[in-house]
């Protein structure tokens, strides 16, 4: 456990985080699997903002209560299932959230995913980098199937390890990772009336960001910025879109984008340049790219068909 003279501490082993969390050293180095249940654990955030070397995987059992989401409440309240990739700075805020004192958590470093496919599959997992308020919140049977599976889990590691040790356990690890994608897109489904007000939300911004001309200052609008204004992550705001639409925000940016662009290019005279400057890019051709991309034809063929069609009308 390495404290910088400045920024957060930095977890860089199991050992040194069990250490912090009051539990027992690790059976393994490069993975562990603690039952809150037997061993109730400290808040990692009572030592301030701080890194973990490793993904994190926290299951927290009964009673994870409702958030409300626009107008409503659709959460479960029966568990609540949080995740963190390593390098993410956790226990911001000011609010230490307290020790898990009923359920699950998982570490698992990286190194012991190497020459494995899931080195690379969980990295394309966008739940990891969610915020802890947009934590997946289970249905008593999911909650039942994830702590049968930790269950498993934990008698794996605490059995004899043997050749095929490893390749049991991340076998385990992939169908947590499944299960928790499909309990992500069944929380989508019964947030839809509040996302719904959420994709009509990102609309009026970007429409908003274009009227404002704010792409001659500030550029193309970003997915960064439409989740700050959003107060969502940039993962979950385009996985939250994408269940709606099957967009992802910055396909959102992009199609707002060229909504506008065809706009320009056909009430007006600025040249393609131009526009493209208007719109927040630095070269045109860029623009033309994407607008060829989106549209199959470029801007210049884009406008012809306008002023082809006005010369036939007169």
């Amino acid at each position: 456990m390495k404290k910088p003279e400045t920024g957060p501490l930095r977890f860089a082993s199991l050992a040194e985080a069990h250490q912090a969390l009051g539990l027992p050293k690790p059976q393994h180095p490069l993975i562990s699997l603690v039952d809150a249940n037997v061993h109730p654990m400290h808040s990692a955030s009572a030592h301030g903002p701080h890194v973990l070397s490793f993904y994190k995987i926290a299951l927290k059992t009964g009673g994870a209560g409702q958030l409300a989401y626009g107008q409503g409440r659709y959460d479960f309240t029966d568990g609540s299932l949080l995740l963190a990739a390593p390098n993410q700075v956790l226990g911001v805020g000011g609010s230490s959230e307290a020790g898990c004192q009923r359920g699950w958590v998982l570490l698992v470093h990286p190194d012991f995913l190497l020459g494995y496919p899931l080195a690379k599959t969980i990295k394309q997992h966008g739940f990891f980098s969610y915020a802890t308020n947009e934590a997946l919140h289970l249905s008593e049977k999911e909650q039942a199937a994830l702590v049968a599976l930790f269950g498993s889990m934990a008698e794996e590691l605490n059995s004899r390890l043997d050749a095929l040790s490893q390749d049991v356990l991340l076998a385990q690890l992939d169908l947590l990772l499944t299960y928790t994608q499909r309990f992500y897109q069944r929380q989508f489904l019964t947030r839809r009336p509040a996302t719904r007000a959420l994709l009509q939300q990102v609309e009026e911004l970007l429409d908003a960001y274009f009227d404002a001309q704010q792409p001659l200052v500030q550029g193309l609008p970003t997915v960064h910025y439409l989740a700050e204004q959003v107060h969502m992550t940039p993962s979950y705001l385009s996985d939250t879109l994408r269940s709606l639409t099957g967009q992802n925000a910055q396909q959102h940016i992009h199609h707002r984008l060229i909504e506008r662009a065809k706009e320009r290019l056909a009430v007006t005279n600025l040249t393609v340049g131009e526009i493209a400057y208007e719109l927040g890019f630095e070269h045109a051709q860029s623009f033309s790219n994407l607008f060829k991309a989106k549209t199959s034809t470029t801007p210049s063929a884009f406008r012809r068909t306008f002023t082809t069609g006005r010369q036939e009308r007169q």
